[in-house]
């Protein structure tokens, strides 16, 4: 769904160029919604990349945390996002959610049928990768640049 793909971008690119240790998973959530609970339990520390409503221009990135994150999720712009609010919040009630959450997300510029992203979110793609390793580096986990050029990681 076009610019809805901007987590999916930044997920391939951590796996291409990156190592990282092995308690972090990358994972591509797609629409899976609920059926991701299980990839919660034990989870601290939980990191998401996607498109989001952020009330400027095509392209704004704006970092949220915590509490803030299932009320910005609240306008939906594509249908995995309702199952990211309700899987945090089963979560939460469940007794497993993450103790820390942070989402980055950008503004789509257009979500339609298509797997290339509009020009103004594309641009904002390094940005993010940058912004994914800046948290985990506040985290205390370095990434390193893959030497091997392709790296996998588990991805659902």
């Amino acid at each position: 769904m076009s610019d809805d793909g901007v987590g999916v971008r930044v997920v391939q690119r951590l796996q291409d160029e990156y190592r990282l240790p092995s308690q972090v998973t990358i994972l591509d959530g797609g629409t899976l919604g609920l059926d991701l609970l299980p990839w919660l339990e034990g989870v601290a520390r939980l990191l998401v990349v996607d498109a989001m409503e952020t009330g400027g221009p095509s392209g704004t990135l704006r970092r949220l945390v915590g509490a803030d994150i299932p009320l910005a999720l609240k306008t939906k712009l594509s249908p995995h996002q309702m199952g990211l609010q309700d899987l945090l919040s089963v979560a939460e009630l469940q007794g497993f959610a993450p103790q820390e959450m942070v989402l980055w997300g950008v503004q789509p510029a257009e979500i339609k049928m298509g797997l290339e992203l509009s020009k103004p979110v594309a641009a904002q793609l390094d940005t993010l990768v940058a912004n994914v390793l800046q948290e985990l580096e506040r985290w205390g986990i370095t990434a390193e640049r893959s030497s091997l050029g392709v790296q996998r990681t588990r991805v659902v």
